[in-house]
């Protein structure tokens, strides 16, 4: 590594910062994220006793919390295997130095990956210390989990346990938890511009008026680095002295982009996953289950549907503070505060751009405002990290909602085809075809090359939730994900949520075809006891034979579906819908859920997911759609990207069902249900089968003039 080249500009203090090209510290190959199992001797490190504070633990959590009460959950199982009341142990978020490796908080697994190994190290915790051992470092015993009195079968889900009063203190008088809320002495606020394009693209800064930008007695540098280049994206940063003059200094600069050739727009990406395209070519690369089907076959059932790009939308922007700390021979070198799913892979990313050894890296997790699969890699600490180290202070660079619409990544459209056969009152033969692009093979992570790679093993994320949960005997299920010129990764549920949209829309056509009663047509196509279980609950409580009427002025309807999430946790969901004749307005005035995550430790917190899902899902049919214009996305603000209002949302009534079976997801559970069970209310009280989301009022106009 060559010596930094600092060069002062005249005028305002302020500086001009470049570093050589050659200087990146990156390679070729993209950073892997680790993902470790934890054992019970790692999560002994997670719980710690201190006899001279009055018996208080302190749990350090291994798990993100943004806003899913994983916090509460483990605490709560913390303080029953030690007997003792959950104010007595102590919630503390860790940084990296704190704990070892844990795998990030994705895929609705922290109870299902934590949980038995946090419970045996409490067990054995509360072992030693009831043998007076109060000092000193233990081993986990391999506790069955029949002894662990914090997981064993219930005859009922019970209360849940409330959180400490610290927490919620914490948040409604608005302590310092999240990532923005950081402080330290000296702080400047750094922003990285970018052209305004898909970084799927090639881009950089071409001119820009750098003595305007110096003029402004704010301005502390600006900062060109080779290390600010994400993806294709090349960035100029800023400093200043105070946030609000981020937007005085970004306007000043002026800055000229080059982008190379690549221009698209929506009609591209349409053309990208076009279905029906792919299937004229031949078969898919990639199946979930490939039976050979009669080439004579007699399909009862043809439908395409097509799903837009969405967005994650959270309520916090991403943020990250950086403080570099005076040089030493082997002391940490660089403090990190960020709200992300993955502290540890943030780490090895910075470790790896910045030349460091990973064990002078600190991160300290902070509570997320939001996650959703989208705090996976690592964006805004790479860039505060280089501006901090250009300017010599501590820097916060917080993203605005343009960014974070724009430089973040989104879920990807998808394209399908469904077709059935249906004979002598049963589904025999199944075909579902669909593009997509990537989600855990993300662009925003991998070259072409690598992902190309990847390709040849299929990205599981996009086949998620595909798999048929109802028994027929022959089924083709097969997929392409094709790289798109916007960046595409995890979302809520990943493709569970467009994938049993589609399905459950099938199954209801397919029911409505040998007309059935669709939770009949469902209950009669599966064996699995806990998916007709969940079916039967929601059912029973939205008693189900009471259908809406419709009236002179108001069509309404009511939907069922059902599914299981990554093979281990059931859901399933009934809606009422309401639509208006004369404007087209569609209203979900009531939704029943119930929910299978087996035991279950805090009922409360899986009701709020739960709610949360079905949110997610109302807004999946009738407004999530990301505008894509001018080669990159469109949207700068919420008014570009409508989301569910209270005012949209309808009585939510969750189930929680009693389960003896180990816990497991629900974050992302109901996600396989709720969209399927309004779609289908939708079409139960229209007649018409929407096929392209989301279904806005002009859509069911259109609909409702065809049909009349």
């Amino acid at each position: 590594m060559k010596r930094r080249q600092f060069l002062a500009a005249a005028g305002a203090g302020a500086l001009t910062v470049t570093l050589s090209a050659s200087l990146t510290g990156c390679s070729l190959v993209p950073v892997i994220p680790k993902r470790p199992t934890s054992t019970a001797d790692d999560a002994l490190g997670w719980i710690r006793h201190e006899a001279g504070q009055g018996g208080r633990y302190t749990l350090w959590l291994p798990s993100a919390e943004m806003g899913q009460q994983i916090s509460a959950a483990l605490q709560g199982l913390a303080a029953a295997e030690l007997g003792v009341p959950p104010a007595q142990v102590q919630l503390q978020l860790p940084g990296t130095g704190d704990i070892a490796r844990v795998r990030a908080t994705v895929g609705s697994a922290s109870v299902q990956d934590f949980a038995l190994p946090l419970a045996r190290a409490c067990a054995t915790l509360r072992e030693a210390l009831a043998q007076g051992q109060t000092t000193g470092t233990l081993t986990a015993r391999d506790i069955p989990v029949s002894a662990l009195r914090s997981l064993q079968p219930r005859t009922s889900v019970p209360r849940s346990t409330p959180p400490a009063p610290g927490q919620l203190r914490a948040l409604v008088t608005g302590q310092p938890l999240f990532a923005g809320d950081t402080h330290l002495p000296g702080l400047l606020y750094g922003r990285v511009l970018r052209a305004p394009v898909s970084a799927e693209l090639i881009s950089r800064p071409q001119a820009w008026d750098e003595t305007a930008a110096r003029a402004d007695p704010a301005c502390v540098a600006v900062v060109q680095n080779p290390r600010l280049q994400q993806m294709g994206s090349l960035g100029l940063g800023i400093v200043a002295r105070t946030p609000s003059a981020l937007d005085r200094i970004e306007a000043a600069l002026a800055v000229q982009w080059q982008v190379d050739d690549g221009a698209f727009d929506q009609a591209a990406i349409d053309e990208r996953i076009d279905i029906d395209a792919h299937l004229r070519r031949g078969h898919l690369p990639h199946s979930v289950r490939r039976d050979e089907l009669p080439a004579d076959t007699a399909w009862t059932l043809d439908l395409r549907f097509d799903v837009p790009l969405a967005a994650h939308a959270p309520i916090e922007p991403r943020s990250a503070t950086v403080l570099w700390l005076p040089p030493s021979s082997n002391g940490t070198a660089l403090r990190v505060w960020a709200g992300t799913q993955d502290m540890f892979y943030v780490r090895d990313v910075l470790a790896r751009h910045l030349a460091l050894g990973a064990e002078r890296i600190e991160v300290q997790a902070c509570r997320i405002g939001g996650g959703f699969g989208g705090r996976t890699l690592c964006t805004v600490e790479l860039e505060a990290a280089v501006l901090a180290q250009a300017a010599g202070a501590p820097v916060k660079v917080q993203w605005s909602r343009s960014q974070e619409f724009a430089q973040g990544f989104q879920r990807p459209p998808s394209s399908h085809r469904v077709r059935a056969r249906v004979h002598s009152g049963r589904i025999t033969h199944w075909w579902h075809a669909f593009a997509s692009s990537h989600i855990l093979f993300t662009p925003a992570a991998m070259p072409v090359w690598m992902q190309n790679l990847a390709d040849l093993v299929g990205d599981s994320g996009v086949a998620r939730g595909a798999q048929l949960p109802y028994d027929v005997s022959q089924q083709r299920i097969e997929f392409i994900a094709e790289r798109l010129p916007v960046h595409t990764g995890p979302w809520r549920g990943l493709g569970a949520g467009p994938n049993t949209l589609v399905v459950e829309s099938a199954m209801d056509e397919c029911a409505r075809h040998a007309e059935a009663d669709p939770l009949a047509w469902r209950l009669q196509h599966t064996t699995d006891e806990r998916l007709a279980q969940v079916l039967r609950r929601a059912a029973a409580d939205a008693r189900w034979p009471e259908r809406p009427a419709s009236d002179a002025t108001t069509l309404r309807g009511r939907g069922i579906a059902g599914g299981i999430y990554k093979g281990v946790s059931y859901a399933a969901a009934v809606a009422d819908v309401e639509v208006h004749r004369a404007t087209g307005q569609v209203r979900v005035v009531a939704l029943w859920c119930a929910h299978d995550c087996g035991l279950v430790l805090q009922p409360d917190g899986v009701r709020a997911q739960t709610e949360g899902n079905l949110v997610w899902c109302l807004g999946m049919v009738l407004l999530d759609q990301l505008p894509v214009a001018r080669s990159g996305v469109a949207a700068a603000t919420f008014a570009d990207y409508p989301l569910p209002r209270m005012g949209d949302v309808p009585p939510l009534h969750v189930h929680l069902i009693d389960s003896t079976a180990p816990p497991t997801g629900a974050g992302e559970t109901a996600m396989v249900a709720g969209a399927g069970a309004i779609a289908n209310a939708l079409r139960d009280a229209t007649g018409v089968r929407f096929t392209r989301l989301p279904v806005r009022r002009a859509d069911v106009l259109r609909a409702l003039g065809t049909q009349g």
